[in-house]
């Protein structure tokens, strides 16, 4: 694909500001008038508001910068590249696995490209409970609008592929209604690779939309740079100290001098877990014990169909069906509701997620290409028994999240996979095979039903994994209740604000991106007003 334009490659011929790694040493201090740390979702919505408004803006991101050149489509370079801990991240017990990105971009470098509104339920719930009274559908509108607008957000109407016709066809038979997803692409080839970067540049992420824009604008990024700590001296941030790291995250100069970025405001944007766990390493001011706490991951179980034809669930948009049967049927403070979409069917992805080992596992595999998954996303931080996770930090100061898989989880866990299993059966398929370390493959609906119900829902035994990590930063009307306020700003501290999915009071309920990019889309706007005295929008 050598005939794609690579618009990393050229701002660098432009002559962006870009140091760090192949892009040279860093200085030793650095002034500017805001300090934005991390390049995901809510770091270049603010990077792009903040740089519109005139202000001489530097981003720190711990990773590496790429370009869709580096994207080979290739599982075993992507998650070592492009993700925390190699893909490997995982909470306290290792019992639920935790993809995160780990580039420019963050996590829209590799995400999906599922793009939803935060649903009306949520929202009512943070009014309610954590008097965020601005937080309403129709306050939000305006700026979800801009956001769809600036990254083209909107239905995908090519035809889904079999792995999605699979849970449009097994729900629609049982009458759950189905939807269709809306994606943030522009011109796209319909690989199905999204997940390890995008060889074409379609995918409308922060690498090829606000990053750049930003670096047109003036801004300087600090790639493979990690932030290990922030001054604080009273009510105020006075400096934060960086060094630079290799791309496998070691300090690259372990005896050098740190570098010093003094700003007027500084922004933390480093996604849930990261920033809660940089506050906890510069002792920030935490008078109610809420930091790192409510710590959300939409816990997602998966079962896999295997269907009399060829799926082929690598190719095409990998998520373009969805269901909400499970989460508009149940109480937002029930029993565990569930989102169903399906994921991408890449090999090392497959292997690592089903259950077992050796010739038991290596059967599955005999039975890949004709592989379908189902995905149950719980929405969890609504029940008095969802209060989620709490992030720690380990000897070394890198984060650790613990959060517990108790039975509140682990129910909703057995139903999804009933769910989920009907649905493939009811689509054709010939047996079913639950991500669970003692389930059987099962080639009935009611010998499966029967199978689930005994199966001993335990941590560890039960697979669970997440790609949608939310909370400890809370937003709150009151420093009782959050970490932020409703602008933004931490409640402490008068020049620190958080923009990113670790201000959420709850889990979202359904694929958090877009819910990032509006909600910090209006607080870097008010930001940029503050700082700056001008009104700004998306470009």
């Amino acid at each position: 694909m050598s005939n794609i334009p690579d618009p990393i490659l050229d701002g660098l011929k432009r002559g962006w500001k870009v140091l760090g790694g192949r892009h040279g040493p860093l200085p030793e201090r650095i002034t500017c008038d805001v300090a934005i740390i991390g390049s995901g979702a809510g770091a270049g919505i603010t990077a792009e508001i903040l740089s519109k408004a005139g202000l001489k803006v530097v981003i720190v991101e711990e990773g590496q910068l790429k370009s869709s050149t580096d994207f080979k489509q290739r599982e075993f370079e992507a998650y070592t590249s492009l993700y925390q801990e190699s893909a490997g991240r995982k909470t306290k017990d290792k019992g639920i696995t935790i993809l995160q990105g780990r580039s420019v971009g963050g996590t829209t470098t590799v995400n999906w490209t599922s793009s939803f509104r935060t649903p009306a339920p949520t929202l009512k719930v943070w009014q309610e409970r954590f008097g965020l009274k601005d937080y309403s559908s129709e306050a939000l509108a305006p700026y979800f609008a801009q956001a769809e607008k600036r990254l083209n957000i909107g239905p995908w109407l090519t035809p889904s592929n079999e792995n999605n016709d699979v849970l449009l066809r097994g729900a629609t038979k049982l009458g759950f209604a189905c939807g269709a997803i809306p994606r943030n692409v522009k011109g796209c080839y319909n690989l199905g690779s999204c997940g390890m970067g995008c060889p074409t540049n379609a995918k409308q992420s922060m690498l090829v939309t606000t990053i750049p824009f930003a670096l047109d604008h003036g801004a300087t990024l600090l790639a493979e740079t990690r932030v290990e700590k922030l001054v604080i001296e009273g009510a105020r941030i006075t400096a934060m100290l960086c060094i630079a790291v290799k791309p496998d995250t070691t300090p690259a100069n372990p005896a050098g001098p740190a570098t010093t970025i003094v700003a007027k405001h500084f922004v933390l944007a480093g996604g849930a877990i990261n920033s809660p766990a940089l506050l906890l390493r510069s002792k920030a001011p935490d008078p109610h014990g809420l930091l790192g706490a409510r710590t959300f991951l939409h816990p997602a179980t998966l079962s896999i169909g295997i269907m009399p034809n060829a799926v082929k669930g690598w190719a095409g948009a990998p998520e373009t069906v969805y269901s909400d049967h499970f989460l508009e049927t149940q109480p937002i403070d029930g029993p565990m509701g569930f989102k169903l979409e399906v994921t991408p069917v890449h090999p090392v992805f497959f292997g690592a997620n089903m259950p077992s080992f050796g010739e038991r596992q290596a059967k599955m595999l005999q039975q890949f290409p004709n592989s379908s998954s189902i995905v149950a996303i719980m929405r969890d931080g609504f029940a008095e028994q969802s209060s989620g996770g709490k992030v720690e930090l380990r000897g070394d100061g890198s984060p650790l999240l613990d959060y517990p898989v108790n039975d509140f989880v682990l129910d909703g866990a057995r139903r999804s996979y009933l769910a989920m299993a009907q649905i493939q059966f009811e689509a054709g398929a010939k047996s079913v095979y639950l991500a669970h370390e003692m389930a059987d493959a099962t080639s009935t609906w009611a010998e499966t039903r029967a199978a689930i119900e005994k199966l001993p829902m335990k941590p560890l035994l039960t697979k669970i994994g997440s790609a949608h990590v939310m909370g400890g930063c809370g937003l709150a009307a009151t420093e009782k209740m959050g970490v932020t306020r409703p602008d933004g700003v931490h409640w402490q501290l008068e020049n620190l604000s958080i923009h990113d999915g670790s201000i959420f009071p709850t889990s979202i309920g359904a694929n958090p991106q877009l819910s990032i990019y509006g909600t910090v889309n209006r607080l870097a706007q008010g930001l940029a007003k503050r700082l700056a005295s001008k009104e700004v929008a998306l470009a």
